[in-house]
């Protein structure tokens, strides 16, 4: 009998050690999942802290094995397509030909399905010969163009518009003829496909709209470019709409001067971070910044009333 019990007490105690160990393998799991949300070279006062911090708390964005973040680093495609996969979740638009790949991104590219959703949802392209250049730089206004595009965020057409040109990026057997632009029309934007249904929602004047704002939403959108941006005349004509959009709905955020948008230099992944932050709360999926954070004066604001845009 004394037998007995020793082995039911030897048992019971192997028990605990099990579930001591599950527990504790269960809380150093959950730690290990958990987002990093802080980054040693991206202190409290930095700019764009805030947005980087809202984002890697929802894993949008991440950092690297060395605990940086590299908010300075200029952000390529391949990255830029990642983020996007990870922000926002659309429906496709277009489909990929059965077998059909960038010859410049291998089947074994650690972005080949970000790139490849961009692109079915709308969001980015590539260039003529079915190339994608994943590790070329993204410059501000083609990530701007390249999230209303894929938002479909109304962009105004009093703005100057890009003729129509035949997708491209993936092979298309369908199409007779080929039609490229200039390489220095940004990958992002194309290819545009003109809707023949009127874009109106975006200047759409409400019972609430006062008569100032009115003005305002129906002025054209080069108006609302040249009287916000002191760099306007760098901006290419075919983002004029999109920027406008953009710029109306405050998603553009520029450091230190919210007046410069530096529309054609490589962006930053603080600048995208930002970028893609202040777009998630135009479109109602994220919390604004709290009012009383210096990073709020960055955000280029205008006399419009969000709500009448929408």
């Amino acid at each position: 009998m004394t037998q007995l019990n020793k082995l039911a007490s030897v048992g019971i105690s192997l028990l605990t050690l099990n579930l001591v160990v599950l527990a504790v393998g269960a809380l150093e799991t959950s730690a290990q999942s958990s987002p990093v949300t802080t980054f040693s070279d991206v202190p409290s006062n930095y700019w764009a802290q805030p947005f980087i911090q809202g984002l890697a708390a929802r894993n949008i964005v991440v950092g690297y094995p060395d605990g940086t973040f590299r908010p300075e680093q200029p952000i390529n495609r391949d990255e830029f397509a990642a983020i996007i996969r990870k922000a926002f979740d659309q429906p496709p638009i277009r489909q990929i030909e059965s077998g059909a790949v960038y010859k410049d991104v291998p089947a074994n590219h650690w972005a080949v399905r970000p790139i490849e959703e961009a692109y079915q949802q709308g969001f980015m392209t590539g260039y003529p010969g079915g190339y994608f250049r994943p590790n070329q730089p993204v410059s501000k206004v083609e990530a701007i163009v390249a999230l209303n595009k894929g938002l479909n965020l109304t962009p105004d057409t009093s703005a100057a518009i890009v003729p129509p040109v035949a997708q491209r990026g993936f092979p298309q057997k369908a199409l007779k003829r080929r039609i490229f632009m200039p390489l220095g029309f940004t990958p992002l934007m194309q290819p545009l496909l003109i809707s023949k249904a009127p874009a109106i929602a975006a200047n759409t004047v409400t019972p609430a709209t006062t008569d100032q704002q009115a003005v305002t939403l129906q002025r054209p959108a080069s108006f609302i470019i040249t009287n916000t941006y002191a760099d306007a005349n760098k901006i290419p004509k075919y983002a004029i709409g999109d920027v406008a959009t953009a710029t109306k709905k405050n998603i553009v955020v520029n450091y230190p001067n919210s007046e410069v948008l530096n529309p054609t230099k490589p962006a930053s992944r603080g600048e995208i971070t930002a970028l893609v932050y202040q777009t998630l709360v135009a479109k109602n999926k994220i919390e604004p910044l709290a009012e009383n954070l210096p990073a709020n004066q960055y955000i280029v604001r205008t006399p419009i009333n969000d709500q009448n845009i929408q």
